[in-house]
């Protein structure tokens, strides 16, 4: 049985990672399909490395030449939202413009039966709904201006209904992969999650 999982690597680092990978399962060899790069290791492990901000490579079979390949927009955005919380960022190239992090309170889920777990549950979609037109608010304003890719991350449902707003349709465009898993957003997660959106993805699978 085999069993693959995916890792994001600044692209400073994806040589070192590659000449790691060789160390571990032995000499690899290369080849580029379906825009991405793929390394087969004597051991019959595999790698698969795409760019970041969803663009295809067909450069040389070379973890170099995919590092040099991994560029950064000059104006892109980063969009994380989950239940109670949001954080959002203008970005030229690797620099932060213009951010912000914020937290609603939304209430959890009860126990409790019958018209008060209606109640409940009213209240708390009213609470949810309140923190995602705030995290519009927000983008609306801070992702002003033509971008050239949004990276989203969080809570799905949650960040496609943030992006329901008139004001952000032009970005639903421009969404880009990779989807960000991140907990609740604080600064450091954004921090964390602009290094991630950088990184190259690069899919590894163990051999049987």
């Amino acid at each position: 049985m085999t069993t693959a999982r995916t890792v994001l690597i600044p692209s400073a680092r994806v040589v070192r990672w590659f000449d790691n990978f060789a160390e571990r399962h032995g000499p690899a060899s290369y080849h580029v399909h379906g825009g991405a790069l793929h390394a087969s290791a004597a051991d019959d492990a595999t790698a698969v490395a795409a760019l970041p901000f969803g663009r295809p490579y067909a450069g040389e079979p070379d973890p170099a030449a995919l590092a040099d390949a991994a560029d950064v927009p000059a104006r892109w955005g980063v969009l994380l939202v989950r239940k109670g919380g949001f954080a959002v960022a203008r970005l030229a190239g690797e620099r932060i413009v213009e951010s912000k992090v914020g937290q609603r309170h939304v209430q959890g889920r009860t126990k409790a039966g019958g018209q008060s777990q209606q109640r409940f549950a009213r209240r708390r979609d009213n609470q949810a709904r309140q923190a995602y037109e705030a995290a519009a608010d927000h983008a609306a304003r801070i992702l002003s201006g033509p971008l050239d890719a949004l990276v989203c991350g969080g809570d799905r449902s949650a960040v496609d209904a943030v992006l329901t707003d008139p004001r952000l349709a032009s970005f639903t465009q421009v969404r880009v992969e990779p989807w960000l898993a991140v907990p609740d957003p604080r600064r450091a997660v954004l921090d964390q999650a602009v290094t991630d959106a950088c990184s190259v993805t690069i899919t590894v699978t163990d051999p049987p």
